[in-house]
C-alpha cells in the first residue's frame, strides 16, 4: 500500500497546534549575563568602592591593588564564555534536512519543519530526526549513542525509532510519534544543556572567606575611618589612605587571582596531553575523586571487536568450519561490531575458497542468529549458541569458554524453513570466541587508580556476563560483584547495589544517573567517563565528568574535560596535575591568609587606639609582592604528586595563625618603641613595614622546607627585593630613612619575633596533624 502522508492542511494544523520539531531545549546564559555575573560580584564591588575612595582624594598611586582585580575577573569571564561556547554547540540530532512524503509525493524539509504523524523515509546513514515508528520496510539501527547498546538493532514494522540513532542499513517508512520536547533526545538534552556549578572545596572555602570578610570589612572599616578622621592633626586624605590600607589587607585578592591563574597554567599544560578542560575547578574535583564510574565502550574498550580463538568440536573438520565461517562472511548482509572482527579474521586469508550462497537470511535481534545455503549443499547458520542449539549448544560453550561471547557455527542438509526459521537436524561444528578489543593501557591505567585508593566501578548499557568478563580481563578488582540493572526496580534497590556491586550491566540512562547520585549521598566524590548520549545524564550529574573525544556531541559538550585523542590513559596525568596544583595552592594560600588575618587583627586594634593605622595602600603592595605573591605563584608551579589530604581551610589557616599573630605582636612593638625613642609617625610606620615583611620572610622559609634550588633562589631573591625597596625606593613608598636605633631594634625584635614564630608554628602544625 503506497504511504501518502499528511496533506498540507493537515500540516498547517499540527503547526498551528505546536506540533513541530523545533529545539526547546534550555538555552545557557547570554554572554552580557557572563560579563554581569563575574563583574558584579560583592569582592569586586569591595575592591572598587576602596578605589572610588582613593580617586576622591586624588591617592592614585595607591590602587595598584585594582591589577589585580581586573586580571581575576579576566580569566573568569573567559572560561565561562569558553564553556557556554561549548555547551550551546550541543545537538544531538545533527542532521540538516529530513525526507517526508506528503500528498502522495517525497520531499525534503529542514529537521525543524517536521510535525506529529509525519512519515519520514529513512535509509542508510540517516540519524533519526524525531521519535518514529515503522510503518513499512526493516532495518539495523546503531543506537550506541542512544542506549549504549554496542549492537546493531534489527528494526521492522510496529517497532520504535529513537531520536538521535542512526540508521545503519536497510530502508524503512516511519511515521513521526513525538516532536520537539516530547523527542527522547530531546529530553537529555534540555538537561544537559543546563550548566552545572562544578562543585569545588576551593572555590567555596573562597567564597565563605570573602562573605564572612565583607560582615567585618563595613562595620570595621567604618569605625576605623571614623578613628582616624578624629585622631591630632589628621587631614581626610590621610584617613582615607589608611582606612583603605587597613580593608585591603582584610580582602585576600591576590588569592582568588592565585587560584585561576595556577589552574589556567594547568588547563595549558594538559592540553598538551590532548586532555580539552572546559571548567576551571573540575581539576581540583578530579583530584579529590574517590569513585571513578568508567563507561565499558570506548572506555575500557575501543569499541571494536576481535576475533581471539577458534575452536572446532570434536567429529568436525576444522577446514570445513573455516571455509564456512569465510563464506559466510562475505555472503552476510549484516553490519556490526560482531560480524566486522568475523570478517576481519577469516577474510585476512586467501578468500577464494568459499561457497556461494544460494538463500540467505540475514540476523535479527530476535533470533540472534543469521546463515545461508551455500552452493556445497549444506546450511550453516551462526550465531548464539542457546538459540541455534538450545540447552545443550549453551552448556558445551559455558563450560570451555565461561562467561565469554561465543559465535557458534552448525548446519544442517535441509534449508530454512518457514518464515525463516532454522533448519532441521542442525549439527554443531565449532564457534568462535570473540571479545571486545581492550585499549592497550587500560589495565595500567586501571592499575594506577586501585594504587591512589580509587573505587572503580563499570555502567554499561551491555549484557552483564559480557561487561563483568571484560572488566577481570581490563583489571577492575572485583569485578565479579556483577548485577544486571533490569533486576533493579526500585530507587532503594538501587541505591544498595550502587555500593555493593563493581559491575552494571543493561543500565538505562536514567539509571546511570541514579547510580551516580546514589554514591554521592554515601558521601563519595564521583567522577564518570563516557561518550554516548547514554552518559550525557550521568556525566552531568558527576562531581568530575569526561568525555572521550571520538563520542557524541553530546557527551563532549557536556562534560568538565574532554579526552581529545579518546585515550583514557591521559586520566593519570590529570590527577597528577590536579594534584600538583591544590597541593600547591593550598601550600601558598596560607601566605595570603596571614595577611588578612593580621589585617584584621591590628584593624581592631586601631578602632580602640588613638594613633595613626601604620600602613598606607601602596606598602600593603610591596609588601605582599615581595612576601606573598611572587613566592606564591612560583611555589605554586612546582611539581607535586601528593595525595589531597585534609580540609582545606582548616590546613591554611593553621599556618596562617602563626604569622598573623607575629605580625601583629611586630606592630604593636613599633608603636611601643616610637613612644620610648619619640619617633615619628613615618620612623614608626618604617618599623612596622620592615617587620611585617619579615614575618612574612619567615613564613616563606618554613613553608619552602626543604629547600631546593629554585626555593633558595626565590628566598634570596625576595629578601633582596624588599632590601633594596627598604633603600632605593623608599621615598616612593612612604618610608623615613633608617637610624642606628632604628637599625638595632629591627635586629633585635626580628630575632625576638623569629622565635616567637618558630613556635607559635610547631604548635598549629601538631594540632593540624591531630585533626588530621
Amino acid at each position: 500500500m503506497k504511504i501518502q502522508g499528511l496533506s498540507q492542511e493537515e500540516v498547517r494544523q499540527r503547526k498551528q497546534q505546536g506540533l513541530v520539531n523545533i529545539d526547546t531545549g534550555v538555552k545557557t546564559k547570554t554572554i552580557g549575563q557572563i560579563v554581569l555575573e563575574h563583574t558584579v560580584t560583592l569582592f569586586n564591588l569591595l575592591n572598587v568602592g576602596l578605589a572610588l575612595a582613593l580617586i576622591l582624594v586624588g591617592s592614585f598611586k595607591n590602587m595598584l591593588f585594582m591589577g589585580v582585580v581586573i586580571c581575576n575577573t579576566a580569566i573568569g569571564i573567559i572560561q565561562e564564555i569558553r564553556s557556554k561556547h561549548m555547551v550551546d554547540q550541543l545537538a544531538i540530532v545533527v542532521s540538516n534536512r529530513a525526507r517526508v512524503i506528503r500528498g502522495g509525493v517525497e520531499q525534503e524539509i529542514p529537521v525543524e519543519e517536521i510535525v506529529k504523524d509525519d512519515y519520514l523515509h529513512l535509509g542508510r546513514g540517516n540519524q533519526i530526526p524525531a521519535d518514529c515508528r515503522v510503518e513499512q520496510g526493516h532495518g539495523y539501527l546503531n543506537e550506541s549513542l542512544v542506549t549504549g547498546e554496542s549492537d546493531l538493532i534489527y528494526k521492522q514494522e510496529g517497532d520504535l525509532l529513537l531520536s538521535g540513532s542512526f540508521f545503519n542499513s536497510g530502508d524503512c517508512i516511519a511515521r513521526v510519534i513525538h516532536v520537539g520536547a516530547e523527542n527522547y533526545a530531546a529530553q537529555i538534552s534540555s538537561e544537559a544543556k543546563m550548566v552545572k556549578e562544578v562543585h569545588s572545596e576551593i572555590m567555596s572555602t573562597l567564597k565563605k572567606i570573602i562573605r564572612y570578610i565583607s560582615i567585618i570589612l563595613l562595620p570595621l572599616g567604618a569605625l576605623l575611618f571614623y578613628n582616624q578622621l578624629t585622631i591630632p592633626e589628621a587631614t581626610l586624605h590621610d584617613a582615607v589612605v589608611n582606612t583603605v590600607a587597613a580593608l585591603i589587607g582584610m580582602i585576600p585578592e591576590g588569592l582568588m587571582l592565585l587560584t585561576s591563574s595556577v589552574l589556567a597554567v594547568s588547563v595549558i599544560r594538559l592540553s598538551k596531553s590532548k586532555v580539552l578542560v572546559q571548567q576551571l575547578y573540575c581539576i581540583e574535583t578530579l583530584a579529590r575523586v574517590d569513585v571513578l564510574c568508567l563507561d565499558k565502550t570506548g572506555t575500557i574498550t575501543c569499541d571494536r571487536m576481535q576475533v581471539e580463538e577458534v575452536q572446532v568440536l570434536p567429529d568436525a573438520s576444522e577446514q570445513e568450519v573455516y571455509q564456512a565461517f569465510r563464506s559466510l562472511a562475505v555472503c552476510s548482509r549484516d553490519e556490526g561490531a560482531t560480524i566486522e572482527a568475523i570478517r576481519a579474521y577469516f577474510l585476512a586469508e586467501d578468500t577464494a575458497a568459499i561457497w556461494k550462497a544460494v538463500d540467505i537470511v540475514d540476523f535479527s535481534s530476535e533470533r540472534k542468529w543469521s546463515g545461508a545455503l551455500l552452493d556445497n549443499g549444506y546450511t550453516y547458520v551462526m550465531g548464539a549458541a542457546e538459540m541455534i542449539a538450545g540447552q545443550q549448544g549453551e552448556d558445551i560453550l559455558r563450560n570451555q569458554m565461561g562467561t565469554r561471547r561465543a559465535i557458534l557455527l552448525a548446519r544442517s542438509r535441509s534449508g530454512f524453513g518457514p518464515e525463516e526459521a532454522l533448519p532441521e537436524e542442525l549439527e554443531m561444528l565449532g564457534f568462535v570466541l570473540i571479545q571486545d578489543e581492550i585499549r592497550e593501557d587500560a589495565p595500567e591505567t586501571i592499575r594506577y587508580f586501585c594504587e591512589q585508593g580509587v573505587q572503580l566501578k563499570v555502567i554499561s548499557g551491555d549484557g552483564v556476563e559480557t561487561v563483568s568478563q571484560i572488566a577481570m580481563e581490563a583489571g577492575i578488582p572485583q569485578a565479579d560483584q556483577a548485577i544486571d540493572a533490569r533486576r533493579l526496580q526500585s530507587d532503594e534497590a538501587l541505591e544498595e547495589a550502587a555500593e555493593r556491586y563493581q559491575v552494571f550491566g543493561r543500565v538505562t540512562p536514567m539509571q546511570k544517573r541514579k547510580l551516580i547520585t546514589a554514591l554521592q549521598k554515601k558521601g563519595h566524590t564521583v567522577a564518570m567517563t563516557g561518550d554516548g548520549v547514554n552518559d550525557v545524564l550521568a556525566l552531568r550529574e558527576a562531581d568530575c565528568s569526561v568525555a572521550m573525544a571520538s563520542g557524541s556531541d553530546a557527551a563532549r559538550n557536556v562534560s568538565q574535560l574532554v579526552l581529545t585523542n579518546s585515550n583514557f590513559a591521559a586520566m593519570p596525568r590529570v590527577v597528577a596535575e590536579g594534584r600538583r596544583a591544590i597541593n600547591n595552592i593550598q601550600r601558598s594560600a596560607s601566605l595570603f591568609l596571614v595577611k588578612t588575618l593580621f589585617s584584621i587583627c591590628i584593624g581592631i586594634l586601631f578602632v580602640f587606639m588613638d594613633m595613626r593605622y601604620p600602613f598606607q595602600p601602596i606598602q600593603m603592595s610591596f609588601i605582599g609582592v615581595f612576601t606573598i605573591g611572587l613566592p606564591s605563584f612560583v611555589l605554586a608551579l612546582e611539581p607535586n604528586k601528593d595525595r589531597i589530604k585534609g580540609n582545606f581551610f582548616f590546613s591554611i589557616i593553621t599556618r596562617a595563625v602563626a604569622g598573623a599573630v607575629t605580625m601583629t605582636l611586630g606592630i604593636l612593638l613599633s608603636y611601643a618603641a616610637g613612644a620610648v625613642f619619640h619617633l615619628s609617625y613615618e620612623q614608626t610606620s618604617t618599623l612596622a613595614v620592615i617587620l611585617t615583611a619579615a614575618t612574612g620572610v619567615f613564613l616563606l622559609i618554613r613553608i619552602s622546607l626543604p629547600f631546593n634550588a629554585l626555593r633558595l633562589a626565590l628566598l634570596i631573591f625576595v629578601i633582596c627585593g624588599i632590601v633594596g625597596g627598604v633603600w632605593f625606593v623608599g621615598d616612593f613608598l612612604g618610608l623615613a630613612e633608617l637610624t642606628w636605633q632604628m637599625d638595632l631594634f629591627v635586629l633585635g625584635v626580628g630575632l625576638i619575633n623569629a622565635a616567637i614564630f618558630a613556635g607559635l608554628y610547631w604548635i598549629m602544625e601538631k594540632i593540624k596533624e591531630r585533626k588530621t
